[in-house]
């Protein structure tokens, strides 16, 4: 069975809403219906699991013509509702699977709020889809870094660089000592800057940089587009001699996700943006339990979860959740993906996150923090490293003997 957890608010009857609920996303419909046979609903049923009336409002969350029409009034309860649906009705097949756990769910006039919170699949079921390609023990490979987060930026300015002006940029910060750099979402097939011309220029310089060196960068190139253009960017990053791409999760969507990981070996490095216009408000939408859940199903790499006192509307918690879910395994094999934290990220910044999730296995991304640093890149870079080494002394992030890193408290702490 499919365990979907949702919150629901209505002012009807829970219990009846929410075996309707089960009804219209498995066998049938708001009636009995010829064919819809004993035998039949037995076996491809959705079945409540439970009902939990949690609270009851004065006001409904959202407008609903049918209960209007119906002249219901309140209250309104939330209530927490579990459903199981059988896995025959899905097969191994993602896009059904989100149709069938949310679909038409968020339209019901009954319902006047629903959120699906949480998706849990056995095992067994979740090793039928693809796994990640590198994951955090091939990015780890890769860069050959270990016992440490990886430290990594933005290229800024996002938009109005040329090729050669990116490619500059991203050799700056492969000599600052990065471990990862990755485009801007709003970075794509600009006329200014067309992707493969982009990718052409910058693996150029990181090839070198490898090669003068002896240590790899990992640069995630947003190819999101079309499913066949983005297939296409890919052969042309691994034929550059890269090792990661970025897609735009919501705008290319599971199926295209899911698509490119099937043609491509490279790691896929998830980006949410958009994902507050499914979960910000708390009565609506899917929350972060079940998007990463989907979107691991594709197949990614690295996703997003946003920063701990960033510049975004997130609680402290529900960033370190997001955290710790990309951390735990779905299935039977090793398929955790690498959390990336971003957004107004800096060297002050990295011990609150490290103490809320109580793990290392992280992409730790500052834009502002490193390419910002009053003492340029480099200093960035040091500024981070030296706030890791003070963790790991039990130090103070202002004790003396680290001038990157009291640049960096100087500078950003106040704002």
């Amino acid at each position: 069975m499919i365990r979907a957890s949702y919150l629901m608010e209505t002012p009807l009857d829970p219990q009846a809403v929410a075996e309707m609920m089960a009804g219209e996303q498995s066998s049938g419909t708001f009636v009995r219906v010829a064919g819809e046979t004993d035998a039949l609903r037995a076996r491809y049923s959705a079945r409540v699991a439970e009902v939990t009336i949690l609270e009851e409002r004065e006001c409904p969350t959202l407008p609903s013509a049918y209960l209007d029409r119906k002249a219901v009034s309140g209250p309104w309860r939330r209530v927490a509702v579990e459903i199981d649906y059988p896995e025959d009705n899905v097969g191994v097949n993602l896009a059904n699977l989100a149709a069938t756990v949310a679909g038409n769910l968020f339209d019901l006039g009954e319902v006047t709020g629903l959120r699906l919170n949480r998706l849990a699949l056995r095992p067994e079921y979740r090793d039928c889809y693809a796994l990640p390609s590198q994951g955090i023990a091939g990015t780890r490979a890769t860069l050959g870094v270990s016992g440490r987060p990886l430290f990594g930026t933005i290229l800024k300015p996002n938009i109005g660089l040329s090729p050669a002006q990116t490619a500059d940029l991203v050799d700056q910060l492969c000599r600052a000592g990065v471990d990862f750099i990755k485009d801007d979402e709003i970075a794509g097939n600009h006329p200014h800057s067309p992707v493969r011309e982009r990718i052409s220029a910058v693996m150029d310089r990181v090839r070198r940089w490898r090669e003068q060196s002896g240590r790899d960068v990992m640069v995630a190139f947003n190819i999101s587009d079309e499913v066949d253009a983005m297939r296409g960017h890919a052969e042309h990053v691994e034929a550059e001699g890269g090792n990661c791409v970025m897609a735009s999760l919501n705008w290319c969507g599971l199926a295209a996700i899911q698509s490119l990981r099937a043609s491509t070996p490279l790691a896929i490095h998830g980006h949410r943006n958009g994902f507050g216009a499914f979960s910000r408000h708390e009565a609506l939408g899917i929350g972060m339990h079940a998007y990463q859940a989907l979107y691991r199903l594709a197949g990614i790499d690295h996703l997003h979860v946003h920063g701990m006192g960033g510049k975004f509307a997130d609680q402290t918690e529900e960033v370190a959740e997001a955290a710790r879910l990309a951390l735990q395994p779905l299935g039977q094999t090793d398929d955790r993906v690498m959390p990336v934290f971003s957004s107004g990220q800096w060297a002050g910044t990295l011990p609150q996150t490290l103490e809320e999730i109580g793990n290392a296995d992280i992409m730790f991304l500052a834009g502002g923090g490193i390419l910002a640093h009053p003492d340029g890149p480099a200093a960035g870079v040091r500024s981070l490293r030296d706030a890791w080494d003070a963790i790991q002394a039990n130090e103070p992030l202002d004790a003396p003997g680290r001038p990157a890193l009291a640049t960096a408290l100087d500078f950003f702490g106040g704002r």
